[in-house]
Parts: structure tokens; C-alpha cells; sequence
């Protein structure tokens, strides 16, 4: 078993949570008392990670909050300290490309933020995944079905073969890709059917489900569709920043949510 997904299958027994936290600060919404920090993205990630680590399996910076705002040395900061605690880390970056270029951004993910996953897109094909998949102790998560409505504007495109775009990446995936057994899918939670289509191709593959929370997915029903195989499931803004409850108090909610259905 890859050692990325088997520390993630450790972990949700060890604190019974699919969940998976995004980090995806914004300095628009981020408390004031954390801004006037010297390291204010770092500073209000640490809180978050506090009050939700006892309720997550893992948690899922999103590269571009950190990058457009010139902090990647927070970024480092955040991976070091989520690690220091023994979670995993799964760097959503949504990277991919040939060449050399493919080869730098697994040393970027890997090397320089020493992230046990990354998240990439596959729409270059095989060999621009190559650079990543080499990395046989990481993860490696390609987008599949994506949560947002444009979405379908491409991967739901109906092949010569019959098959939608979707399908063809999860196949490729699961039967030309993971020949390191380090290849997971994301799939949006807001599209059941659709991942429900993904699990019949893939097989016990372990599947990222995005949506949950602020983006409307049906906890319920993504839990129906997904099962028969390994799910990590991401919630970000609306643990981030919740409206009638604390980051913590969201989590658990958010964990014990998906318990309910996962138990059922």
C-alpha cells in the first residue's frame, strides 16, 4: 500500500473522521486580532488547525491563498506545524505539466513544501503526471469530476467511444496510472451520480470529495455514491469561517455529520 494512503486510512481510525480541512485563507475575512501578527496567514491557520485537529484526517492547503499574497514562508510554516502533529498534508496546488517543468513542480510540492500529496490536473495527459507518479511515497490526486457547474463545460464531453471525459480520466487512472498505487481522483461531492460512476470505473481507489459545506453537497447522498472504497472528504470555507459556531465547534459538526451516514 502507498505510504500516503495508508497513513490516511491510519489516521481516520485513529480520530474516526473522513473530514479533510482546507486551508484556504483570505486576508478579506481573516479576525483582525490575527493581522497584526507578524505572520498573520500562519498565526490564524494555527488557530484553525488547534480547534479542528482532534475532528480531521488530514488538512488541504490551497497553494494559491498563500502565493498571491507572497506567503509562501507561511505556507511552509502551516505544512511544518500540521505535520509536527503526525497528520498528513495533501498540498492542493492542481499541478501538471511536461518536460521539465513537470519535474519542478514535483520538486516544488515534494521537495520544497515536503507535502505528502498534491493534487494535479491529468488534461495534459500521462506524461506530464510522470514527474509526480515517480514519487512512489506521495500521493498524487487528479481531478476527475470537478464540484463547480463549469465543469461540465469539458469533462462531460461524450467521447468517440461513448464515454463521457470524466470517465475516460477515471479509467486511465485506475488502470494505466497507478502502476505505484499512489493515484486518488477528486470528485466533486455536488454531482452524486457522477462519483457514483467514478466508484463503478475505479474500483476501492481512494476519491477526494470537494463540495461539502459552502459549496451545497449532499453529504448524504456523496456518501451513497462513494462507498466500496477509500473517501476523504474536504470542507473548507465553511470551517474556515462559520457563521453561528467556532472552527471547532463546525468540524465536529461537519465530522459527525459524515459519521452518521458512514455508519449507516
Amino acid at each position: 500500500m502507498n505510504a500516503f494512503f495508508d497513513r490516511i486510512r491510519r489516521r481516520q481510525g485513529e480520530v474516526n473522521s473522513l473530514l479533510c480541512v482546507g486551508l484556504d485563507p483570505d486576508p478579506d475575512r481573516i479576525p483582525g486580532e490575527f493581522l497584526s501578527q507578524e505572520k498573520p496567514i500562519f498565526a490564524f491557520n494555527k488557530m484553525i488547525i488547534d480547534a479542528t485537529a482532534d475532528y480531521a484526517c488530514c488538512y488541504k492547503p490551497q497553494i494559491a491563498h498563500f502565493a498571491a499574497v507572497g506567503a509562501e514562508a507561511e505556507l511552509q510554516l502551516t505544512i511544518d506545524y500540521i505535520q509536527s502533529l503526525g497528520i498528513p498534508v495533501i498540498l492542493d496546488a492542481k499541478r501538471g505539466d511536461v518536460g521539465s517543468t513537470g519535474d519542478f513542480y514535483a520538486r516544488e510540492a515534494f521537495d520544497r513544501y515536503h507535502a505528502d500529496a498534491v493534487t494535479a490536473n491529468p488534461y495534459m495527459g500521462g506524461d506530464s503526471l510522470k514527474p509526480l507518479l515517480e514519487r512512489e511515497d506521495k500521493g498524487v490526486l487528479l481531478l476527475c469530476r470537478t464540484s463547480n457547474p463549469g465543469g461540465a463545460d469539458l469533462q462531460n464531453l461524450v467521447l468517440a467511444t461513448g464515454e463521457q471525459l470524466f470517465e475516460r480520466v477515471a479509467d486511465l487512472a485506475a488502470n494505466q496510472w497507478n502502476n505505484n498505487n499512489n493515484v486518488g481522483l477528486v470528485v466533486g461531492a455536488t454531482r452524486p451520480e457522477e462519483l457514483a460512476r467514478v466508484r463503478q470505473i475505479t474500483g476501492d481507489m481512494t476519491l477526494l470529495l470537494p463540495g461539502i459545506g459552502a459549496q451545497g453537497g449532499d453529504v448524504k447522498a456523496s456518501l451513497a455514491a462513494g462507498q466500496g472504497g477509500g473517501l476523504i472528504i474536504s470542507a473548507s470555507r465553511s470551517i474556515l469561517y462559520p457563521q453561528t459556531s467556532s472552527p471547532g465547534q463546525a468540524a465536529k459538526a461537519t465530522r459527525d455529520e459524515i459519521n452518521r451516514y458512514h455508519s449507516a
